[in-house]
């Protein structure tokens, strides 16, 4: 069993991973770790993401598993694909404020999440 992080290097990001290394740490679970890469303009390297999330867990002195995505750009479908190859009990997201009108027009990857995952998500802020 293990509790599952979807990992992008910002606030909520960050937020989540800590969220997840609390829950992995109570529940006495394995932790994995999905890193993506905050998309934009240029091009990003998602090594860099996941080197943070590696000096986050060794800051926190525990271990993961960190994977880089594999078969899809979509973060909602990557993470869920994630969760259920690795038996997750709990997947934690972070979250970030959105308007009513922002919620409407936008899709979230979050709100995907929430609403398609068949484990418990925990969803934290910054």
């Amino acid at each position: 069993m293990a509790v599952v992080v979807g990992f992008l290097a910002n606030n909520e990001g960050r937020a989540a991973l800590r969220g997840g290394i609390a829950e992995a740490g109570l529940r006495g679970e394995d932790l994995v770790v999905l890193v993506y890469p905050i998309q934009g303009p240029e091009p990003v390297d998602v090594s860099a993401t996941a080197a943070e999330a590696r000096a986050t867990l060794a800051d926190a002195g525990v271990s993961g598993d960190i994977r880089e995505p594999v078969r899809s750009e979509d973060l909602a479908e990557e993470l869920l694909r994630v969760a259920e190859t690795s038996d997750a009990n709990l997947i934690v997201i972070g979250l970030r404020r959105r308007s009513p009108t922002g919620k409407l027009i936008l899709g979230s990857n979050a709100q995907r999440i929430l609403l398609d995952s068949p484990t418990p998500v925990l969803a934290v802020k910054p």
